[in-house]
């Protein structure tokens, strides 16, 4: 609801679908109360659905869908496949020691990113094509995959830390 939003100092948007989160997002009257603490510099962590709602451009999306635009890429929806394509991958993230496994649920795919965006991880695609599947502008960090599903804490760390 709109007031739980006046303590909050971050905020972590998890996956699932994003068309209904927005939607439910609209109807409890949260949606531009959210924007507007994003738009003045709130943190946020997106992970897939939240990727999508963070992101400047969801692509296969519905007509009617929003998104926060607050970080500058572009996001296909369900770019690794449907449901029985999910997967899980060992990635390489700039500043982590060792790697990540992360788990990809009907998980949305960066197409383009903008000159701001540091691109924190990317896998392979047919080997020929890398995805960026981590990315951060400024105080937005999105991920394409779930590390909400791991016992491993160090993304919601590398978030925290800069709260």
């Amino acid at each position: 609801m709109p007031e739980d939003l006046v303590a909050i100092d971050g905020i972590i948007l998890p996956g699932g679908e994003s068309t209904t989160i927005s939607m439910l997002l609209e109807s409890s009257g949260t949606f531009e109360p959210l924007s507007e603490l994003l738009s003045h510099g709130l943190p946020a962590f997106g992970t897939c659905a939240g990727m999508i709602l963070l992101s400047n451009e969801v692509l296969d999306g519905r007509n009617d869908q929003r998104s926060f635009d607050r970080i500058d890429i572009a996001v296909r929806r369900n770019a690794f496949g449907r449901q029985i394509a999910s997967f899980e991958k060992q990635i390489d993230v700039r500043g982590l020691a060792e790697p990540f496994q992360a788990v990809f649920i009907r998980s949305p795919g960066v197409e383009s990113v903008g000159p701001e965006v540091e691109v924190l991880a990317t896998i392979e695609l047919d080997k020929e094509i890398e995805i960026p599947v981590l990315c951060r502008q400024n105080n937005i960090l999105v991920s394409s995959f779930h590390p909400e599903l791991t016992d491993d804490l160090r993304l919601h760390q590398m978030f925290l830390s800069e709260l």
